[in-house]
């Protein structure tokens, strides 16, 4: 299905900020300038501004129009339903350590469909508290078909648009279903290091696999959290009508 023209719009200045021609703080071009440039309604440029916002991208300030965001967010491993944004789901969050190319364990393996010896993308992150500690260790696995195409993926530093929209940008390929499993076990001695605690505690382990609309998988994310930090709520209903 084409993309409507604010979805070009976002999507081009989605592309310009990875590609560093706006950095953290820049403006972006005025309203009137993207109106002019795209040709189109002031109403259908605000729609597309108001789409990089909810991503976290940029931010707004009254009367010095939208700036590139200085403080990229992520969200913890799982719970990525649909109509969810990351400005609502999202927390600041810090690199761990350069990207590198690893045989994943073998649940992560089995996830990506890799075949024997078949290394996949590793990117670790740390997902923060408002005061800076560590909430949520998140390893995130990329299969070759996705890390090939996607070259930043490999590069330190954050995507400030966001992995999965730089992924389906560069592949074309949109995540449709995500599968997410819970367990709970203690910390490995790793972990306990990483979040500077002394052993023996548990996490909760939250394992995300988000899927195309052929059932490929795009990423396997696997997010170990303190179990006195981890926390999930749902709203659903309970009416048999819904």
């Amino acid at each position: 299905m084409p993309m409507l023209k604010y979805e070009q719009i976002a999507d081009s200045l989605r592309r310009r900020i990875t590609e560093g021609e706006f950095s953290p703080g820049d403006l972006l071009p005025s309203g009137r300038d993207l109106c002019e440039q795209w040709g189109v309604s002031r109403a259908t440029v605000n729609k597309a501004l108001d789409v990089l916002r909810a991503d976290g991208v940029v931010v707004s300030r009254q009367g010095l129009g939208f700036r590139v965001t200085d403080v990229p967010l992520a969200r913890p491993a799982g719970g990525r339903r649909a109509n969810t944004t990351r400005v609502t789901g999202g927390r600041p969050f810090r690199r761990l350590g350069t990207p590198t190319q690893e045989m994943p364990p073998s649940h992560v393996r089995e996830a990506l469909a890799l075949q024997p010896g078949e290394p996949a993308l590793r990117r670790d992150r740390f997902v923060l508290l408002d005061d800076g500690a560590p909430l949520s260790l998140v390893t995130a696995w990329f299969p070759s078909d996705v890390a090939d195409r996607c070259p930043r993926l490999a590069q330190d530093g954050p995507i400030t648009e966001g992995t999965t929209n730089y992924v389906a940008r560069e592949t074309g390929r949109r995540p449709l279903r995500g599968t997410d499993i819970t367990t709970v076990r203690l910390a490995t001695a790793e972990e306990a290091a990483h979040f500077e605690r002394e052993e023996p505690f548990a996490v909760a382990v939250d394992l995300h696999i988000a899927y195309d609309d052929a059932g490929r998988a795009l990423v396997c994310e696997e997010g170990v959290t303190p179990g006195d930090l981890w926390e999930r709520e749902d709203n659903y209903s309970m009416s048999s009508d819904s």
